[in-house]
């Protein structure tokens, strides 16, 4: 659902990345690489290392040291190479992005995530559609932490209230609405398409 408090209306769109654009291959590439489920993975991977990881606090190498805290640890290269492989637009995605472009909708990513997004960038490439305008290994901030909303506003251009901000995580739309951005908990393309025609007031 649109967030109708903002008084202003917003001519912009913040994308978030993973699990909103671009499917999360933790889910089918990790359990491929570890075995066992996805539930049975996370316990075993360090969170910590993670959040340093998307701050950009710590490198790769660095990264792969940590980031198995049960278990054995699988090649990190194998590891990379499944994950890539698995990076995939969601459906119904790529069409909405392509429409939003059409009609002319700015459009950025606000994204906690590490430099894998250039991994990203390589095989789908985004920016034909939206620019990596804040990613936190990049600005040394994570959602839900309203100062990375206001550095994304920042970098992007507009000011909060110009922004209507797109997330799978309710928590983190929860920021971006707490700093007067209007925001969308993204469920879906259909869902998502609709919610943005009605606050961006455009035929979508």
């Amino acid at each position: 659902m649109v967030n109708e408090a903002s008084p202003v209306k917003p001519r912009a769109v913040l994308f978030d990345v993973m699990s909103t654009l671009v499917h999360d291959p933790i889910f089918t590439a990790g359990p491929r690489v570890f075995g066992g489920t996805a539930r049975e993975l996370f316990p075993r991977l360090s969170h910590a290392a993670w959040v340093d990881f998307e701050l950009g606090a710590i490198d790769q190498a660095t990264y792969f040291t940590r980031w198995v805290k049960a278990g054995p640890a699988p090649d990190p290269e194998r590891f990379l190479s499944e994950m890539a492989a698995d990076y995939a637009w969601l459906p119904g995605i790529e069409a909405l992005l392509t429409d939003l472009k059409a009609r002319g909708v700015p459009m950025h990513v606000l994204s906690n995530y590490p430099p894998w997004w250039r991994t990203i960038e390589a095989r789908l490439r985004l920016s034909r559609f939206v620019s990596w305008t804040a990613v936190s290994c990049e600005v040394g901030l994570r959602k839900p932490d309203p100062a990375v909303y206001h550095e994304a506003a920042r970098r992007a251009g507009f000011a909060p209230g110009e922004l209507v901000f797109v997330d799978d995580r309710a928590s983190n739309v929860d920021g971006a609405r707490s700093v007067g951005m209007a925001g969308v908990v993204f469920e879906g393309a259909g869902p998502l398409r609709a919610a943005l025609a009605e606050c961006l007031e455009m035929d979508l």
